[in-house]
């Protein structure tokens, strides 16, 4: 997608109701470190596909990976933000490492319809995903996920009260 705030609606759809089970910072965050390949691209103009071997499903395991292990070393200032957000904190490496990885492959499921030069299953260079759903409609789609993203977060926050 041109814009990752899309991704965060998805995304926060999905981490909610897991927030025992994950990382929520490194889950949602790993949408940013895979868009920064595209905005390299675009901004230096390099000869690369916009959505090169970070957009495919190994790519986004291994900088998932590589993101669990950051998250986890930076493991209070993910506490800090949790409770600014007034959330309940969960950590581990286990769980950084689960959230980078499946947040990464979330964002190359839901980038993978839209755009050709993704090859999400790399080192195969077809993308079977391309044209499932119209962009008009993911678009419409990840617009609309703000609202239950938005009742989640209310119903966790007044749930950490009681």
């Amino acid at each position: 997608m041109p814009f990752t705030p899309f991704h965060f609606s998805v995304h926060a759809c999905v981490a909610f109701p897991l927030l025992r089970k994950i990382n929520f910072p490194v889950f949602i965050l790993i949408n940013v470190i895979l868009d920064i390949e595209p905005l390299l691209v675009i901004l230096f103009n390099f000869d690369y596909p916009v959505h090169g071997y970070a957009h495919t499903f190994l790519g986004a395991t291994f900088l998932g990976f590589l993101w669990g292990l950051i998250g986890n070393s930076f493991d209070s200032l993910g506490k800090t933000i949790m409770k600014n957000l007034k959330l309940k904190h969960y950590s581990g490496l286990k769980s950084c490492l689960i959230s980078g990885i499946t947040g990464g492959w979330l964002h190359v499921l839901f980038d993978a319809p839209l755009y050709t030069d993704i090859k999400p299953f790399f080192p195969a260079l077809n993308n079977p995903l391309y044209g499932l759903i119209d962009i008009p409609v993911m678009y419409v789609l990840c617009t609309l996920l703000f609202v239950p993203a938005y009742i989640l977060y209310a119903l966790k926050i007044r749930k950490s009260y009681y």
